[in-house]
């Protein structure tokens, strides 16, 4: 793994910090002394309140041009379920359009790195329409010129949302049980807490690695516990 990055007075932009990966991935940029400010890109304003903390909502579907961000990192974690957007087409909207607009105006600023949240298994060749969306996505930003893409693929997702999922709930509890079974090359798709992905988010901004990197269950695990032992956090 590339050597860390220390340099403070960084600029963050995050979208998606509604969420459960999100809010994690924001939790940790606003603790980390490598950034300066911090601009959440949502559609609606949270409560949230630091020093650190620039709101702006905005309008996905008619994302306007950031202000300059020459070196910026980017954290995205927009996301969403076909049960919740409605239709495939409204996912897609949520998953690829939302997320791929977001860089390529980020890039227009001047931002250099780009995080990305996607899943285990994402394949744009994929004859399943979820993963397909999510390699078709992970094959654009990689091509948008940033000079870093990190790309993060978690199998299920462990945490508690704001809304309540019964689908979710049950797969959280079938992982939680077998995840011991996957082993190998079965392990990438062992459960992962959303705490740790979004923290691991924050530490592969900080490895200077250039270039298009996946980490995926064994990489999260990983840089999540680096993040907290560089925090001093257990």
């Amino acid at each position: 793994m590339a050597s860390r990055e220390t340099s403070p007075g960084r600029i963050a932009v995050v979208a998606g910090a509604s969420g459960l990966v999100g809010g994690y991935c924001l939790n940790a940029l606003l603790a980390s002394p490598c950034y300066q400010r911090v601009i959440s890109v949502a559609r609606h304003a949270s409560a949230t309140e630091h020093p650190k903390l620039v709101q702006q909502v905005v309008n996905f579907d008619r994302l306007a041009a950031f202000p300059p961000l020459e070196g910026a990192d980017v954290f995205c974690a927009l996301g969403t379920t076909i049960r919740k957007a409605g239709s495939q087409e409204a996912f897609r909207r949520v998953d690829y359009e939302y997320p791929l607009r977001l860089a390529g105006r980020a890039r227009e600023a001047g931002a250099s790195r780009f995080v990305l949240v996607s899943s285990v298994g994402a394949d744009a060749k994929s004859k399943n329409f979820y993963l397909r969306v999510k390699g078709e996505l992970e094959k654009a930003i990689a091509g948008a010129g940033f000079s870093s893409v990190l790309i993060l693929r978690p199998s299920i997702l462990l945490g508690s949302r704001a809304e309540f999922r019964l689908g979710e709930r049950i797969g959280q509890a079938a992982a939680r049980a077998g995840q011991f079974l996957l082993a190998g090359s079965w392990r990438r798709y062992r459960p992962v807490p959303a705490s740790e992905v979004g923290y691991a988010m924050v530490e592969a901004a900080q490895s200077g690695a250039v270039g298009t990197h996946i980490y995926e269950w064994a990489e999260i695990h990983e840089l999540a516990s680096r993040a907290r032992e560089c925090s001093g956090t257990t």
